[in-house]
């Protein structure tokens, strides 16, 4: 038997979901799609409920108006008065909400008192009064709706975050270099004037406080000194050969790069917006995350091409990075906290609205939002989702797939 890789048989299982997974959810009138067969529908777009010879047509009318419950009551085929008709319709959706609807009567038909929240997606349970006559019915109208088996989404990889508070971020994008720390540079020199005589440290070599770099010989004494590394640290320059005379100048640099400057070049269009103290995410050129630092100074001149040095000291215990390194710096000019929002990764279109996808067990639903600010990574939202729903951040495109594939969305 062959046994897929489990790279294929992740992409195996994403193909099931987006093309082959059978519809598992089910919408009701106006154009949304239905269990089973289309139901039975009215002169006004609307679906057919029938008991004996009571008639209700019921359709939610949307156009030029907030989405709305009518209904035309007839027995024996005769148009009823609306105010002999007494109506109650409840809306039972995911997550244990319930909305009812009550209505009132006008011109010739019963108008909802109550907008029909999005999505239009819930289990109705209809109850009508008519000359003593108590009538019920109950039916499914879903869109936007589907339901995956835990061990596919697992396998598919879509991951949920929960709706709750955010801090948007304003950032500001500049680019550096990395710098040694000047205070944690060392140039070790002979202390007398002589001859190098031994050489114990090479370029790049990291070294020890108190390691042996090179011995000279005193040209007075004929004496042998050894020159050691003041501290931990790699030596970025060497200046010494055998046999060279060793005098003033440094022999070897030894610089702690466990903490560097990055020195990220602002304009004067940018200055307005910087200040000392605010928080600035490293990034190599290609958008990898780094390090996180923030402002300790600005540069009070300028340079040769009016740039104004922006200084973010930042450990670098891996050594990643490296003297001379090119940077970006994501300098975080304002904060904005919202009470609601969503991942940015997480949105969809749905009809033409912005969506995300909750989640609820194996069950999942659209949930059209309306946003306010955003940063590069999240939303506000305004409306739409409520705070504590679970809802998809990864992959949720299979979700959509999945629903488009079934149909179950209807035509506003």
């Amino acid at each position: 038997m062959t046994i897929l890789h489990p790279l294929l048989r992740r992409t195996a299982l994403l193909l099931l979901i987006a093309l082959w997974l059978p519809p598992l959810h089910a919408a009701g009138n106006h154009a949304h799609g239905n269990d089973g067969d289309d139901p039975p529908t009215g002169t006004h777009g609307g679906r057919l409920l029938e008991d004996g010879d009571f008639r209700l047509e019921l359709a939610i009318v949307e156009g030029g108006v907030p989405p709305e419950f009518r209904a035309w009551a007839t027995r024996n085929g005769k148009a009823l008065d609306p105010a002999t008709v007494d109506l109650e319709v409840r809306l039972a959706r995911l997550g244990g909400r319930t909305n009812v609807i009550d209505f009132r009567p006008v011109d010739d038909f019963l108008r909802g008192r109550q907008t029909v929240a999005e999505p239009h997606s819930f289990d109705v349970v209809v109850r009508a009064w008519h000359d003593g006559r108590d009538y019920r019915w109950r039916y499914a109208s879903h869109e936007g709706r589907t339901r995956i088996a835990g061990e596919i989404a697992d396998d598919a990889d879509l991951t949920t975050g929960t709706v709750g508070p955010a801090t948007l971020r304003r950032t500001l994008s500049l680019t550096g270099r990395v710098h040694p720390d000047p205070d944690r540079v060392a140039r070790v020199a002979a202390r007398y004037p002589g001859e190098v005589e031994g050489i114990d440290a090479g370029l790049h070599d990291a070294v020890k406080k108190g390691d042996a770099l090179a011995t000279v010989i005193a040209r007075d004494s004929l004496r042998p000194t050894v020159l050691r590394a003041p501290f931990d640290g790699v030596v970025i320059e060497r200046n010494a050969a055998i046999g060279q005379q060793a005098g003033e100048a440094p022999l070897f640099v030894i610089a702690d790069l466990s903490r560097v400057w990055v020195e990220l070049d602002a304009f004067a269009s940018d200055l307005a917006d910087i200040k000392i103290g605010q928080a600035v995410t490293l990034r190599d050129l290609d958008g990898g995350q780094l390090a996180d630092g923030e402002i300790t100074r600005i540069a009070p001149t300028s340079g040769a091409r009016q740039n104004v040095h922006v200084r973010v000291p930042v450990d670098n215990p891996s050594g990643q990075l490296r003297p001379g390194r090119f940077v970006r710096g994501e300098v975080t000019v304002e904060r904005r906290e919202v009470a609601r929002a969503v991942r940015r990764s997480a949105l969809q279109r749905f009809r033409e609205f912005d969506v995300v996808y909750a989640r609820f067990g194996d069950t999942y639903e659209v949930r059209m939002l309306d946003l306010g600010a955003r940063d590069d990574t999240w939303v506000e939202v305004l409306d739409g989702i409520e705070t504590g729903t679970e809802y998809v951040t990864g992959n949720s495109f299979l979700i959509r797939a999945d629903i488009e594939k079934s149909g179950a969305s209807h035509d506003h």
